[in-house]
């Protein structure tokens, strides 16, 4: 199908055009006009570019592309490596930040939730990109840490008390520990997201609310993998999500 048609559709889909991101969403390197493969993987590395020439993919999707706001906006080194990689080899590249973040059926909150057994109850903060509900069965802080440890196959980080009963919970994936109050203000006894601060710590201590910190690319996995195999069921296209093992 048309590049342009597919990437039109993801747009509308994720609702791009209703969210304030630190990049730009949807189409970020233009390749070839027609699309018959498409590659999926959480990060436009160039070991994830790489992999998605071998495979003969047409289209590259991710949920970390380029472009960064406040970064060095100058087309040289690392980046320059990138594009020119997928230039000389007619591969377009698309991303989706916080639109995929949050999207009730495809996003990275929702489909965490489901590996993990959540039941979404709602969304809030800002742009309604923290997550909350229930585990499927009240555990202590410790057995859930091990849950989301086995579950995400890396080894989750907890802070509080690991004997607290965990049954209320709110999480958002990625590098969200700056949303830990939020959580705390809706009264839940378990906050989850990728990445962990100094400050994480005196939070979950002070507030009575563990955090756990289960990986920045551990928690995003997920999202692009359901995007991609929605595209490839609506439009009958090839689909390979691709992992680069990403420890942080």
């Amino acid at each position: 199908m048309k590049l342009t048609e597919l990437l039109d559709y993801t747009g509308q889909i994720l609702q791009v055009a209703r969210f304030k991101d630190y990049c730009p969403n949807g189409l970020q390197v233009e390749g070839r006009p027609d699309v018959e493969r498409v590659v999926t993987g959480v990060t436009a590395s160039l070991a994830l570019l790489e992999a998605a020439k071998e495979w003969g993919a047409d289209l590259v999707m991710v949920h970390h592309g380029y472009f960064w706001r406040n970064e060095d906006p100058r087309i040289v080194g690392m980046k320059q490596k990138r594009i020119k990689f997928l230039l000389d080899n007619g591969m377009s590249l698309a991303a989706y930040h916080l639109p995929l973040d949050a999207h009730r059926e495809l996003g990275n909150n929702v489909q965490l939730a489901r590996q993990l057994g959540f039941e979404v109850e709602g969304w809030t903060g800002e742009q309604e990109l923290i997550a909350y509900g229930k585990t499927a069965e009240a555990m202590p802080a410790e057995g859930l840490r091990q849950h989301v440890s086995a579950t995400l196959n890396r080894e989750a980080l907890l802070l509080g008390s690991n004997e607290k009963i965990i049954r209320k919970v709110a999480w958002c994936t990625g590098g969200a520990q700056a949303y830990m109050e939020q959580a705390i203000a809706l009264g839940v006894d378990a906050y989850i997201s990728g990445e962990v601060s100094e400050q994480n710590m005196h939070l979950a201590n002070e507030a009575g609310v563990v955090y756990i910190a289960a990986g920045h690319h551990a928690t995003e996995r997920y999202g692009i993998q359901a995007l991609g195999a929605h595209l490839e069921n609506r439009f009958n296209l090839q689909h390979q999500y691709i992992e680069i093992n990403n420890p942080v």
